[in-house]
């Protein structure tokens, strides 16, 4: 268990832990290294099945050889149109063993976009995961000519389909025992001819202006970042990891498949996407890697569970996580931790603390990483103050995922921390934004010459569209996205991000975004936290029928004028919010307003809720 005062456990390792100049030589090689070793656990239908390396290499062999017997070469694209899910991962390891580039998109994508995504990168070869996402595919399958085979995961609900192109996961894998028959090395043959610059994957980016980028990742690149993750915190065969963000975005293909891949880590998929809380408490992971809201969906279970408590938890919880405060301010000052403070500590995890990690899943947990969006400085204090320390990064598809990390011995909540020691990072002397330069760096957008040309510059940097600072100590803090700063009509240069954190730190509001460019206030729009917001609702017999009622009720509008009266008190008068309103749909991934990291898309909500907007300023 992580003690604050105590984290020589997360040191940086900089020894190669796999070898191999490609991902599928780091994966035959592991495979040899540690094949009855259990490397992956899914829940399915609430039994928990295990993978062990020799299984998966099995697994992928077939379905590589039978890549092969449909004609698949070396340099075609395969697509994996699915959930985070097992197969997925066998899919890509599959594909790449081949020689093949894979392309992952996002399940909530619609049928234009999977036929977008599919026609951009060449696409030959689509693995989808059911009959919802099989429909997708046939739907723009006769506007693919270069689409040869679909295959499909999980045939619950087509056992009776009969179509040319389609096939299922199993019947690939019979194709490919009856070529391994003939051949037994034509997957090794494929993987030992892969070079490591040979293009590996394509990762689109979410295309909230224009359509979707496809992001090149060669193969030394790919190797090159996992091998530097771990000189940024370490990992090793004795760490459970918990496989949930989507395998189409860079931080869980290289921070989640590629590093356990790398590390030998034990990868755990929970059931589906809601039965994430459930799932973590039972897989307890020792290293957890998340986006700022899953973090802040945490808070919010445990601030809603501690108003049901009696009053005497309350007592004990407020003591608890003082002392767990105070600990954390020492630690963040670099002072020492004395033996009557640590006392008390071991005495507040015994009475509360340890319940609330055990109810949030992290009881286990050696440290934690944020990442992809940033996070209210106060949200890490809370983590730190139950005794884990909570390390932020930063980075983007086009790095490999992360390019700064905050190093467990030199924590600084804010702050993304110093450059990695992979790569290079610096601020532009004119602009301030964020530029990047090393070999993680990405090889450029897909048939797009002039963007790339954009993105990187003559000397190699990339910039990355991140406005920043940085202190004394090297330590980078994000101010804003170039795009996004806010000039009011009086002329003060705004940063919404840091008022939206500050928002989203409440348990009843999910996201929020700050308007106000060229305007004479700031208003904001706020997305409610269905659940918590439900609760108060029921809680103060607040009628509603559905959820646009409950965005409608005075209750709850009164709610969230107090929460936004709260954040206030910690901003200048120019900086304050004025004015909100509520979006009264329920958003979900499928929705256009959201990314598929669940993020609102500024512009694009800005532009649908112009009359809403409007009507603020009136």
């Amino acid at each position: 268990m992580s003690r604050l005062w105590d984290l020589g456990h997360i040191q940086p390792n900089t020894t190669i832990a796999m070898q191999g100049e490609t991902i599928p030589a780091m994966f035959w090689n592991a495979v040899q290294a540690r094949g009855p070793n259990i490397w992956m656990r899914q829940k399915h239908l609430g039994i928990w099945r295990s993978w062990t390396w020799n299984e998966t290499a099995q697994a992928v062999r077939e379905i590589g050889a039978g890549l092969i017997s449909l004609g698949f070469n070396a340099g075609e694209t395969g697509a994996v149109l699915a959930n985070t899910t097992i197969d997925w991962v066998l899919a890509d390891l599959a594909i790449l063993s081949t020689g093949g580039v894979c392309n992952g998109i996002y399940p909530t994508d619609a049928p234009a976009q999977v036929q977008y995504l599919c026609e951009d990168s060449r696409t030959t070869i689509l693995f989808v995961e059911d009959d919802e996402q099989l429909d997708k595919a046939l739907e723009v399958k006769d506007q693919l000519p270069l689409l040869r085979k679909i295959v499909v995961f999980d045939m619950e609900g087509l056992r009776n389909l009969q179509h040319p192109d389609v096939l299922s996961m199993d019947a690939l894998r019979a194709l490919g025992r009856e070529l391994l028959a003939k051949t037994p090395q034509a997957v090794e043959e494929r993987a030992a001819a892969c070079k490591p610059e040979d293009l590996a994957i394509l990762v689109y980016t979410s295309g909230t202006t224009g359509k979707p980028k496809g992001a090149m990742h060669l193969h030394k690149g790919l190797v090159y970042a996992v091998r530097g993750y771990n000189a940024l915190v370490s990992q090793d065969e004795n760490d459970e990891r918990m496989c949930f963000l989507p395998l189409c975005h860079i931080a869980e293909r290289l921070g989640g498949e590629y590093y356990a891949l790398y590390t030998g880590a034990k990868l755990n998929f929970v059931e589906n996407p809601e039965t994430i809380p459930e799932n973590v408490r039972e897989i307890a992971p020792t290293v957890f890697t998340a986006v700022p809201r899953v973090w802040e969906k945490f808070y919010s279970a445990v601030m809603i569970a501690l108003k049901e408590a009696g009053a005497v938890q309350q007592a004990v919880y407020a003591w608890g996580i003082g002392v767990g405060q105070r600990i954390a301010d020492k630690v963040l000052a670099k002072e020492p931790v004395g033996a009557w403070l640590k006392f008390q500590f071991i005495v507040a995890q015994w009475l509360a603390l340890n319940n609330v990690r055990k109810l949030i899943g992290v009881h286990h947990a050696r440290y934690l990483v944020t990442g992809a969006a940033p996070i209210s400085p106060e949200l890490v204090r809370w983590y730190m103050a139950l005794g884990l320390p909570m390390l932020e990064v930063w980075g983007m598809t086009e790095t490999c995922g992360a390019s700064t990390g905050v190093p467990a011995n030199g924590m600084k909540p804010g702050s993304i921390g110093p450059a990695a020691p992979f790569n290079e990072v610096r601020l532009d002397p004119v602009t301030s934004e964020i530029l990047v330069r090393g070999p993680n760096v990405f090889a450029g957008y897909l048939n797009q010459p002039e963007k790339t040309a954009e993105t990187i510059d003559k000397d190699g940097w990339l910039h990355t569209g991140d406005v920043g600072v940085v202190d004394g100590e090297g330590y980078f803090r994000i101010t804003d996205r170039m795009k996004d700063i806010i000039i009011t009509a009086g002329g003060k240069n705004i940063t919404p991000s840091e008022l939206e954190n500050e928002l989203k730190f409440s348990p009843y509001i999910t996201d929020a975004v700050v308007i106000g460019d060229r305007r004479p206030y700031l208003t904001v729009i706020v997305m409610i936290d269905q659940e918590n917001v439900e609760k108060f609702a029921q809680d103060q017999d607040v009628p509603f029928s559905n959820y646009a009622s409950l965005t409608r009720a005075p209750e709850v509008q009164a709610l969230i004028q107090s929460e936004l009266d709260r954040v206030n008190k910690k901003f200048a008068r120019v900086e304050q919010i004025k004015k909100f309103f509520l979006l009264d749909k329920q958003l979900t991934a499928e929705d256009e307003e959201l990314t598929p990291t669940m993020k609102l898309k500024r512009k694009l909500v800005e532009k649908k809720y112009e009359a809403q907007i409007q009507a603020m300023y009136a």
